[in-house]
């Protein structure tokens, strides 16, 4: 009974939210250009679907583009912070720059350099920027959480750099590493959407394209749609995730 309530009070509360939206904005006559109501931007959503699907698949492929090459290089980074204090003292001063740096600031810069012809470059390039930190902070604070008693055992042995990363920082550090991966993807896709509507890239293919070329045209209720294709599949995005995470964590545990 317990879960059968947490599981309906999110829905309840949010079908209630929609429905005194949906009350207010005809009860007061607000400008449908203005605040459209949630029934007509569930209209806008089916008449759009084919072009917010389109959009959509751009969006994402640029997001797990850059999800998957700053996870390699947060990554190498990350060891190479870990096995020295020398280049972990070095790359912090990088490492904080990437995390405190707006991205929206940095989309003009990354448009002239990736060239007006290459625009899904800058995107990715962004994405990248906007997902680097959580990976390394993540991997790296693993890679330092080892248990000293164990460093202590696999000194007694004798063990190697290359043993001890591979059998015990390695195995020590897949739970903070998999936190860091997971909001590295939801900054991947924030990335995306920046440089989508900062740099202009994507021309006319990403969701952020389209809910500023909505927006443009005054058509409230299809920037709110394509709004809604975006939170989706976040949504859809966060949750395979959460999937994976846990059954990498039942191995982990496991083994």
């Amino acid at each position: 009974m317990r879960r059968a309530v947490e599981f309906a009070a999110p829905i309840v509360f949010l079908t209630l939210l929609l429905g005194l939206w949906e009350g207010l904005c005809r009860l007061l006559n607000v400008p449908p250009f203005f605040l459209p109501t949630p029934s007509a931007i569930v209209v806008a959503l089916v008449q759009n679907a084919s072009l917010l699907f389109v959009a959509a698949g751009h969006t994402l492929w640029n997001a797990i583009s850059a999800f998957l090459i700053v996870g390699v290089l947060a990554n190498v980074a990350a060891v190479a912070a870990a096995a020295t204090r020398i280049v972990e003292n070095s790359f912090r001063p990088i490492a904080v720059t990437l995390q405190v740096t707006p991205i929206v600031a940095l989309a003009p810069l990354f448009q002239v350099w990736a060239g007006v012809e290459h625009p899904g470059r800058a995107v990715v390039a962004l994405a990248c920027v906007a997902a680097f930190f959580p990976i390394y902070s993540g991997v790296l604070a693993g890679l330092n959480a080892s248990d000293p008693e164990l460093e202590r055992l696999f000194d007694l042995y004798g063990a190697g750099p290359f043993q001890r990363l591979l059998r015990l920082r390695a195995p020590s550090a897949i739970p903070q590493a998999l936190e860091g991966f997971k909001v590295a993807l939801g900054l991947a896709l924030v990335g995306t959407v920046i440089g989508e509507m900062g740099a202009g890239g994507g021309g006319a293919d990403g969701l952020a394209w389209r809910i500023a070329e909505a927006s443009h045209r005054m058509q409230t209720a299809k920037s709110f749609a394509a709004l809604l294709a975006l939170a989706l599949m976040a949504g859809l995005l966060h949750l395979g995730y959460q999937a994976l995470e846990q059954r990498a964590l039942r191995w982990w545990r496991g083994r």
